[in-house]
């Protein structure tokens, strides 16, 4: 955690305080009143209440913001503070970007173009974004390259452009953006393709229509210490939507973290009967949510929801279907007393 401001948690149990702690239940609880919850979420972008660098919060924060139908724009004017709080802002509006928002996209275009710390904002932009959306800044960085201290340390977007690169000779990597997607999967499938190259091989790939040849070579598409998947994995295995979900539940029971994690995240986000039952939710109960609801859980935290009530009704010895629509109208922190 941040120490700016002489920051300090909000009680446990306030929104602002489940939202500090990035809780499923503080999600839960702003969907509730967005307006009087957003200076909280743009508060948890802009400062940092991560306790270390394992917890993760932009996904969190990006949903939030397009949950709770945010404005994006003072995100992006958080792009002209320091780099740290630059960064964080660039690393959800790149996930807006991915979700749709035309402001998100195009504001980290523009601070590309005169912000200061552009160099590391279009290193991000070149690892997350399709290279449609920024091999055009080709222009603008080589213009303002030569006005750095020193020049960058990693190689892309830089060799794509002709600049050169510390502690390595400039040799341009060919694009793969020509390649068919049944190529592209094959360098993924070979064992002799090298990283670097199949990182390029799912950089083409998220630019394109979901690939689904891609769901048998995820379990292999790990980095070389076997502890993370390799750089763009995630949002390919994400742009396949709903028909990664058979395949997760696999994946969701494996050894290795970081293909249990991303079976779990595919699972929670594509709620539905597959979804439910993996989770211990009978289908009678997500279709009496469904009823109370008005629609099928959709958002993230959706089906994390229902199981809180799924329990909630058990441990008041309440039949749970017919119980659904009675703790709905509940307030959630008021669940476990109003149902008895």
């Amino acid at each position: 955690m941040s120490d700016e401001y002489e920051m300090s948690y909000a009680l446990p149990e306030s929104v602002e305080g489940l939202l500090q702690r990035g809780r499923g239940l503080g999600a839960v609880r702003a969907l509730r009143d967005p307006q009087g919850s957003a200076v909280f979420v743009y508060d948890g972008i802009r400062r940092d209440w991560r306790w270390d660098q394992t917890d993760e919060r932009s996904l969190y924060l990006a949903r939030l913001v397009r949950d709770l139908d945010l404005p994006p724009m003072p995100i992006v004017g958080q792009l002209a503070a320091d780099e740290e709080a630059c960064l964080r802002a660039c690393e959800v509006l790149e996930l807006l970007g991915l979700a749709g928002s035309g402001d998100a996209k195009e504001g980290l275009r523009a601070y590309v173009r005169k912000g200061e710390h552009w160099v590391r904002v279009l290193e991000s932009l070149s690892a997350g974004w399709p290279p449609e959306w920024w091999e055009d800044l080709g222009d603008v960085a080589r213009a303002r390259i030569g006005a750095e201290a020193e020049l960058p340390w990693v190689s892309e977007p830089w060799t794509r452009f002709g600049i050169e690169v510390q502690s390595r000779p400039f040799v341009p990597r060919p694009s793969l953006a020509g390649l068919r997607t049944a190529e592209l999967l094959a360098l993924l499938a070979d064992t002799r393709t090298e990283g670097a190259t199949k990182v390029d091989a799912l950089r083409a790939l998220n630019g394109r229509e979901p690939a689904e040849g891609l769901i048998p070579l995820v379990p292999s598409l790990g980095t070389s210490d076997g502890r993370r998947p390799l750089p763009l994995l995630r949002r390919a295995v994400e742009s396949l939507g709903p028909l990664a979900v058979p395949a997760a539940h696999g994946w969701a029971q494996e050894d290795r973290p970081w293909l249990a994690l991303l079976g779990a995240d595919v699972l929670a986000d594509h709620p539905g009967p597959e979804a439910a039952r993996y989770l211990g939710i009978k289908s009678a109960t997500l279709q009496r949510f469904e009823e109370a609801t008005g629609k099928l859980p959709g958002r993230p935290v959706s089906l994390g929801y229902l199981q809180l009530l799924t329990l909630t009704c058990t441990q008041a010895g309440r039949t749970t279907p017919a119980c659904i629509p009675q703790a709905i109208a509940q307030p959630v922190i008021s669940l476990p007393t109003t149902l008895q």
